[in-house]
């Protein structure tokens, strides 16, 4: 085993070293400008504290990411202080990670009480909130009014008016131009796109909070449906194969009328090399029909100490330092990552940032959760079996109704008398 995380270590990229007190490793997700604000915030934190940081970049497929923290957490290896963990990981990882508590000086109350509570794991506070995302429609602002048409309200909308722009910028003379892209590769980022259809459709949240599994209704079947109905008419095949970075790339080269896709992009698309700069509006995913909701599917990351770390007070200074107001709202600014500190949605530096901040934070407040917490350590395998089944279902293989059947055979498996 130490042989194989020798390997995965060395595909680390490192940077920051520096003369100090003490040296900290912090690892940092790389998609879009998450390293470089990482790094500089870090950074920022040894200039100011006399010690060193080291910046390790981990996969940005979030998979492949906990498989990397298990196998070093689990070896008991001391290579990373600080761990940026996914929002559904506290339940899985917590057991490796120090009590901050005793660090932080109650700045945990000026958190969303919601996260704070996700982070909490047996009385023990195993992480601290860094950054917020729910899941939000990115829309050609320019396109829409040269169709005549506003935001889309449903999903059923959504489909029409792509159809529809894609119609026409195709006549226009551009043959690579589609009407809405989104993660549909077989992924964590899978399991968010299709819990956002399905619970905005009214079909529930896989496993509801009473741990009973729910996912096996015509409500989830309808939503499925109509997602599959997408692929070869105005999504590309390729979006099967889609992460967060490749739906990105298409809408920002300017080959998609819609997109969904986490805050983050906002900045980018707004950059000074993008084609679609100043073009760009930001609204909450559509409604599943007229009876339906809107749905962000909850995600974020937080910071969390390595009860390995051979320097746990010093590691926790930086995660103190790198969740606190002025480097959240740093963050919120520079690449429009969303704070987990209330007050900042009221701040009007990060408004003029970002102004769907505002429009949008009841969006961000009330996303819905994964059932990682309901479903605890087997959350992996229920979002492994979830995303497998719609995959299927994407790309032609398996019709909703059937595919929803087996998964909940399959999820009454992986449950067995509990979870």
């Amino acid at each position: 085993m130490l042989g194989r995380i020798t390997l995965a270590a060395a595909s680390f990229i490192l940077a920051g070293h520096a003369a100090g007190a003490a040296e900290i490793a912090i690892s940092c997700g790389a998609v879009g400008q998450e390293l470089a604000l990482c790094r500089s915030g870090a950074e920022a934190w040894a200039k100011k504290t006399g010690n060193t940081v080291k910046v390790v970049s981990t996969p940005n497929d979030t998979n492949d990411r906990l498989a990397l923290y298990q196998q070093l957490l689990s070896a008991g290896a001391a290579d990373v202080d600080v761990f940026q963990i996914d929002v559904i990981w506290p339940g899985t990882l917590g057991q490796y990670f120090i009590d901050l508590a005793p660090y932080t000086k109650g700045a945990e109350k000026s958190h969303f009480p919601a996260i704070v509570a996700n982070d909490t794991i047996g009385g023990k506070l195993v992480a601290m909130p860094w950054f917020t995302d729910a899941g939000v429609l990115y829309y050609r602002t320019d396109l829409l009014a040269k169709y005549g048409l506003k935001p889309p309200a449903t999903w059923q909308d959504m489909t029409q008016d792509a159809e529809r722009i894609q119609e026409g910028e195709r006549k226009a003379g551009n043959d690579k131009f589609w009407g809405y892209v989104f993660q549909g590769k077989a992924y964590e980022g899978l399991t968010c796109n299709a819990l956002e259809w399905v619970d905005s459709f009214g079909g529930g949240s896989i496993v509801d909070g009473d741990g009973k599994i729910t996912i096996d209704n015509p409500k989830a079947a309808a939503a499925l449906t109509l997602a599959a109905s997408w692929i070869g008419k105005i999504s590309p095949e390729g979006v099967l194969n889609y992460s967060e970075e490749e739906a990105r790339g298409v809408f920002q080269s300017g080959n998609a009328a819609f997109m969904r896709n986490w805050p983050y992009a906002w900045s980018l698309g707004n950059g000074a090399d993008s084609p679609v700069k100043g073009k760009i509006g930001v609204v909450a995913l559509p409604k599943g029909g007229p009876d339906g909701k809107s749905t962000g599917a909850l995600g974020g990351y937080q910071l969390a100490v390595s009860k390995y770390s051979k320097n746990p007070t010093i590691a926790a200074d930086l995660v103190v330092y790198m969740t606190s107001q002025a480097e959240q709202k740093r963050r919120a600014i520079e690449g429009s990552f969303n704070p987990t500190i209330p007050v900042l949605y009221d701040d009007p530096d990060v408004l003029k940032a970002v102004p769907f901040f505002g429009d949008l934070k009841t969006t961000f407040v009330n996303a819905v959760a994964r059932p990682s917490r309901v479903t605890g350590p087997n959350y992996n395998e229920v979002s492994n079996a979830f995303w497998n089944a719609v995959a299927g279902v994407l790309s032609g293989r398996q019709q909703a109704e059937a595919a929803l059947k087996d998964l909940d055979g399959e999820l009454a498996d992986i449950k067995g008398a509990g979870w």
